[in-house]
């Protein structure tokens, strides 16, 4: 499988493009547009051997199966639906869209290519303790799972971070953006095909030289088979050796797992932590050498026209319900206790 880099605006193009390198595709060129220069200065860091090209020259080489695609946000979703329409599979960082409009465009343009339209939901394709938390699931370790808890926390790193960043019609907010990874998980964990947003909420509660900025946002779930909350925000204090304490409680009728992705806060050294909680006892699993099934899978997807990394129907769930929660979002001002009309059930 051929593939190409556009759109090098994030530093998750680093490991989209890794992913699929180390799954034993081949990289067919780049195109160096980019609104953040670090960002292609790590890139060509990274990646020193890959030729550089143009994006019209990269999406008229027939030789390319897929364009992996890291653009700014709002950008995605019409770069996704040329290269479709130019006859490639595509893989885009999260947010696949930011709006509702970009979404019907998209499902239209795979309706009419069929093409493939991968979102790359990193907090759960590129952590091995998903996947060993997927297998105990599947063992029946912990029964039926009826709930799942998700905490998204970033460090805001605001010094590097560009202006398109703070922009909320750039970046398509917090919900839409950070959250969809936890909706990601609770569809993914619970066996759930859609869900209903009971309530969502947003807010700024740091500095006041960005008022609009939301670092803050909170999300409740139910669907036919359980429910789901999550809490996202930009508040990693800078004292934690990693980005954010991703973590993700499971709930079962017999027992919970609960994973710590990226750090055992005082605990254990390294990343993958899978603590399980059953009718046995209670035990702590090393995930951290668990393979990668994402970007494997998206390679045999893209030769055999099948959907193992991620059924299309639920990439294109996720989004909608990402974007639901963002627009019936209630704003939370601080110090001015719950929002004057608030919807019934709001979390606070």
């Amino acid at each position: 499988m051929r593939f190409a880099a556009i759109g090098l605006d994030h530093r998750h193009i680093f490991h989209m493009v890794g992913g699929l390198l180390e799954a034993g595709a081949t990289c067919a060129g780049f195109d160096p547009h980019t609104t953040d220069p670090r960002v292609l200065a790590g890139f060509r860091e990274r990646f020193p051997d890959l030729r550089e090209a143009s994006r019209d020259a990269l999406l008229d080489d027939a030789s390319v199966d897929m364009i992996v695609c890291a653009a700014v946000p709002a950008d995605r979703a019409a770069l996704a639906v040329w290269a479709m329409r130019a006859g490639k599979d595509v893989m885009v960082d999260k947010p696949g869209v930011t709006t509702a409009a970009q979404l019907a465009d998209v499902e239209a343009a795979v309706a009419e290519t069929g093409r493939i339209f991968s979102v790359c939901f990193s907090e759960r394709f590129i952590v091995p303790a998903t996947i060993v938390a997927g297998k105990l699931i599947a063992d029946g370790a912990i029964g039926r799972v009826v709930q799942t808890i998700g905490l998204g926390p970033h460090r805001l790193n605001r010094a590097i971070r560009p202006d398109w960043f703070f922009d909320k019609a750039r970046f398509g907010g917090i919900l839409t953006d950070i959250a969809s990874h936890q909706i990601d998980q609770f569809l993914h964990f619970t066996g759930s095909t859609d869900a209903a947003i009971v309530a969502s909420a947003t807010g700024h509660f740091g500095g006041p030289d960005l008022p609009d900025f939301e670092d803050f946002g909170e999300v409740l779930l139910r669907s036919d088979r359980a429910g789901g909350y999550v809490r996202v925000d930009w508040f990693t204090a800078d004292g934690l050796p990693t980005w954010g304490d991703g973590r993700l409680t499971i709930l079962g009728t017999e027992g919970t797992i609960e994973l710590r992705k990226y750090v055992d806060i005082a605990g254990r050294p390294g990343t993958d932590h899978v603590f399980v909680v059953d009718k046995a006892g209670m035990r702590h699993i090393d995930a951290s050498g668990e393979p990668l099934l994402y970007f494997r899978n998206l390679v045999r997807d893209v030769a055999d026209r099948t959907e193992t990394a991620a059924p299309q129907r639920h990439v294109f769930t996720v989004c909608r319900l990402a974007l639901r929660a963002q627009a019936q979002a209630v704003r939370l001002e601080p110090g001015k206790g719950r929002p004057a009309h608030s919807h019934s059930g709001v979390l606070a």
